[in-house]
């Protein structure tokens, strides 16, 4: 057999034949000429070198060798409708895979907006990476995912970045710390105060530390911690007090307390970030078009502050 002169289209015409038994109903469902129907059955069994059809009672039936080439043919015609599927649901987002490179600081929210999606879009495959800033911005640069969250975006013009999350940061101590149970605090009076500090690059230990210069305060004892979990249990067993997310407590049963301060919460956002040099997988744009139409299900209506619909133009 001469592989090479196997088509689609002489498979499709063979399986129409055996299936109605006739040239002329296969011509007729397929759309062609009863002759254009026998000359593609000619080319098929010569490109075999069997005969393929026989006649019995009136109607077109499979040899011994072409039964078993009709077999291969349905298996062949039925993988690749299955594959011209899998296009299609690719093309609409319905598949696919797509990745997530997140600080550590929003762990404590991708899940709830994974959740429902991964729901809806069960065969979209989605790697979440997780690390401190400088960690995800160093996967930004080469370009590791299709999608990042970062609390201060990076910046420059292959940058697409947009808010949609509110993420207020706090100020915490233990329970039975004074300014706790205070209903004004001046935050000159805790300068003396240790304070647990994420690591330099951190966005909520740059946020906070604009807020120092802003108000030109000076902490005079730190103790630097990588790691949010580290700083909340440290905070909770009265090792010092930190500015922590207040998503990264509302997740948590922890046994701290916010300080009231005046100029507290300090006013962070989180943003969904992709390089404009990689194109979006489809399956990633439905990801941001579902989150923007389902948010407010998923988050308190305080936190949103959203604008992922101009995120996918770029605008």
């Amino acid at each position: 057999m001469n592989i090479r002169h196997l088509t689609f289209r002489l498979l499709q015409v063979y399986v129409a034949v055996v299936r109605t038994g006739s040239i002329s109903q296969a011509a007729q469902q397929l759309h062609l000429t009863q002759p254009t129907v026998s000359l593609q059955i000619k080319r098929l069994s010569e490109a075999v070198g069997e005969l393929l059809l026989e006649q019995r009672d009136g109607r077109y039936q499979p040899t011994f060798v072409g039964t078993e080439l009709y077999h291969a043919a349905l298996d062949a015609l039925t993988r690749f409708e299955d594959f011209d599927g899998f296009l299609t649901d690719a093309a609409r987002g319905n598949k696919g895979h797509f990745s997530i490179g997140v600080v550590t600081t929003a762990q404590y929210v991708l899940p709830r907006l994974l959740s429902p999606y991964a729901q809806q879009y069960p065969a979209v495959d989605v790697t979440f990476n997780i690390g401190n800033r400088g960690s995800v911005l160093q996967r930004f640069q080469n370009q590791l995912d299709d999608l990042y969250l970062f609390s201060h975006p990076p910046t420059g013009d292959h940058v697409v970045s947009r808010r949609f999350l509110r993420n207020p940061l706090v100020l915490i101590a233990p329970i039975h710390h004074w300014a706790a149970q205070r209903a004004d605090v001046e935050f000159a009076e805790l300068v003396d105060e240790r304070f647990l500090m994420r690591e330099p690059g951190s966005a909520t230990r740059m946020v906070f530390e604009n807020y120092l210069r802003e108000s030109n305060l000076q902490l005079h004892n730190t103790m630097q911690i990588e790691s949010n979990e580290v700083i909340r249990m440290s905070v909770e067993n009265g090792l010092g007090l930190a500015v922590l997310s207040e998503h990264t407590l509302a997740q948590s049963q922890a046994r701290v307390a916010p300080i009231k301060l005046r100029d507290f919460p300090l006013n962070s956002h989180w943003y969904l970030v992709w390089h404009g040099d990689r194109r979006l997988p489809v399956s990633a744009q439905n990801f941001i078009e579902f989150m923007s139409a389902h948010l407010p299900e998923w988050v308190e209506g305080k936190y949103i502050g959203q604008d992922l619909d101009a995120l996918l133009g770029g605008n």
